[in-house]
C-alpha cells in the first residue's frame, strides 16, 4: 500500500513540476523584459536559485540530521545530472547555444568554485568540509549574487534603449500585466519547488525499499529528483526560445548548489565525505570541461555532442551502482 501511495505522489509531483516550470518561465521572462534585465541574468539568479530550492531543502535537512553523504552526494550528483543529462537532452531536442557571457564569466566562475571545493574537500581538510571552509563558500555566494546584480544593472540601460527602438520599428505587442506576471512567477515557483520536494520524497522512499546506500541515493535518486525542476525549466525555456534562461539555469544552479547549499549545510554541521567521493567530484569537473570544449568551437552544443553527454551520464550511473554493490572498489 505504501508503495502505491508513493507512486501516486511521484506522479503528482511530476505534474506540478511540468506546469510550475511553464508558469515560472513565462512569469520570469515577462518580469525580465519589463525591468530591462537580461534573460541571462534571470536564468543565472532567480530561475537557478528557485529551481535549486529542493536541493537546498534536502541537503540542509541532511546536514541537520548529520547525513553528510546524502547532503554532499545530492549536490555533486545534481551538478553532474545538470551538466550531462539536462544540457545533453536539451541539445538533442534543439542545439543549445552557449552565449559569450556564459563562456566569459559564468563557466570560469564555476571552474573556480569547483577548484575551491576540491581544495577544501581533499587537500586542506581531507574528506571533510569544516565550518570555516563552508563559511568561505557562503561568502563566495554573496559575492556571486553581487556580481550578477552588477552585470544586470550594467546591461539594463542598453536593453531598455534596444527595447524602445524595437517598439518604434514594430507594431506594439499585447503584454501581460505586471501583477499577473508576478503571480505566474510565484505560482510557478511554488509548483516547481513543491513538485520537486514531493517527487524526491516519494522517489527516495521507493529507492530505499531496494536497500540502496545513502550515498547512492544522494548521487542518483535524490540528485535526479531535486534536479527535475532544472530539467523541466530548461526544456520549457528552450522550447520557448529562451536559450539564455535554459543554459543560465544549469550553470547558475551548479554554482548555487556548491557555494550556497554546501556552504550553508557545512556551517550548520561540518560535512564528512565518503572515501570514494573524489571520483564523483572528478566527474563533475570533467562534465563542465567537456561542455566548455564543445561550446568553444561553434558557440553551441549540437545534437551529437548532446547525445555524447547523455551517454557519459548513463556510464556514470552504471559506475555508481557497481561501486555501491561492491563490484567496483574505486
Amino acid at each position: 500500500m505504501d508503495i502505491f501511495i508513493n507512486i501516486v505522489l511521484l506522479i503528482v509531483g511530476m505534474v506540478l513540476l511540468v506546469k510550475g516550470a511553464d508558469f515560472f518561465v513565462d512569469g520570469a521572462s515577462d518580469i525580465a523584459k519589463k525591468l530591462g534585465i537580461p534573460s541571462l541574468i534571470i536564468g543565472l539568479t532567480l530561475v537557478s536559485i528557485g529551481t535549486s530550492l529542493p536541493e537546498a531543502s534536502v541537503s540542509i535537512n541532511a546536514a541537520i540530521t548529520n547525513s553528510s553523504d546524502l547532503s554532499f552526494g545530492n549536490v555533486v550528483g545534481s551538478n553532474i545530472f545538470n551538466s550531462l543529462f539536462i544540457i545533453g537532452l536539451c541539445s538533442i531536442i534543439l542545439p543549445t547555444v552557449v552565449s559569450k557571457d556564459i563562456m566569459k564569466f559564468d563557466i570560469p566562475i564555476l571552474f573556480i568554485v569547483m577548484a575551491v571545493l576540491a581544495l577544501f574537500s581533499y587537500a586542506i581538510t581531507p574528506f571533510k568540509i569544516d565550518r570555516w571552509e563552508a563559511a568561505i563558500l557562503f561568502i563566495m555566494f554573496v559575492f556571486y549574487i553581487a556580481l550578477a546584480i552588477y552585470r544586470a544593472l550594467k546591461q539594463r540601460k542598453e536593453n531598455l534603449n534596444l527595447e524602445v527602438e524595437t517598439e518604434t520599428l514594430n507594431e506594439p505587442k499585447k503584454e501581460r500585466k505586471t501583477w499577473l506576471s508576478i503571480m505566474f512567477t510565484i505560482l510557478g515557483l511554488a509548483g516547481v519547488v513543491g513538485g520537486g520536494i514531493l517527487t524526491v520524497d516519494a522517489a527516495k522512499k521507493l529507492a530505499l525499499e531496494f536497500g540502496m546506500s545513502e550515498l547512492l541515493v544522494g548521487l542518483t535518486i535524490v540528485a535526479v529528483g531535486t534536479s527535475l525542476p532544472e530539467l523541466v525549466t530548461s526544456l520549457v525555456a528552450s522550447r520557448k526560445g529562451e536559450n539564455d534562461i535554459a543554459v543560465g539555469n544549469v550553470i547558475g544552479s551548479n554554482i548555487f548548489n556548491i557555494i550556497f547549499i554546501l556552504g550553508f549545510s557545512g556551517v550548520i554541521n561540518p560535512l564528512g565525505l565518503n572515501n570514494n567521493s573524489y571520483v564523483d567530484v572528478i566527474f563533475m569537473v570533467l562534465a563542465i570541461i567537456l561542455i566548455f570544449i564543445y561550446a568553444l568551437r561553434k558557440g553551441k552544443v549540437n545534437r551529437i555532442e548532446g547525445a555524447s553527454l547523455m551517454i557519459i551520464y548513463i556510464l556514470y550511473l552504471t559506475y555508481t551502482i557497481l561501486r555501491d554493490t561492491g563490484i567496483l572498489v574505486f
